[in-house]
């Protein structure tokens, strides 16, 4: 059975796309400081959902992080056998995550709406 010729690629690509990465990671990473400031400061929200701001903000860093993490691996693997692998393991971990952070975010939310109801009295 003869070996399947694999496709290669170049190390010039592979360094421009992570220098291109590393830049929109930068980029990205002050957008999100703008975002938090400004939230900060104009934010009239009680401290309950304060928390869940700060959480949600936490969380896009979180994936952020991880998706360019995964950008600069795909940028250095050096066949595409090596990119599927990698798309296939960030995907089955990102699942993972996002369901972890939907179940926080709701424990969130209902412990801010059950501490703006009004208090029973006996």
């Amino acid at each position: 059975m003869p070996d399947t010729p694999t496709f290669e690629i170049p190390p010039e690509l592979r360094d421009l796309a992570e220098k291109n990465i590393e830049q929109a990671r930068a980029a990205y990473g002050q957008f999100m400081d703008f975002l938090a400031q400004a939230m900060g400061a104009s934010s009239k929200a009680s401290s309950e959902f304060r928390v869940i701001q700060d959480r949600a903000i936490q969380f896009a860093r979180e994936n952020a992080d991880r998706s360019f993490s995964l950008g600069r691996e795909l940028a250095r693997a050096k066949d595409v056998q090596k990119v599927l692998t990698l798309q296939s393991q960030f995907i089955q971990t990102q699942m993972q995550s996002y369901a972890v952070q939907t179940q926080e975010l709701a424990q969130l939310m209902s412990e801010a709406m059950r501490a703006m109801q009004p208090k029973q009295q006996s």
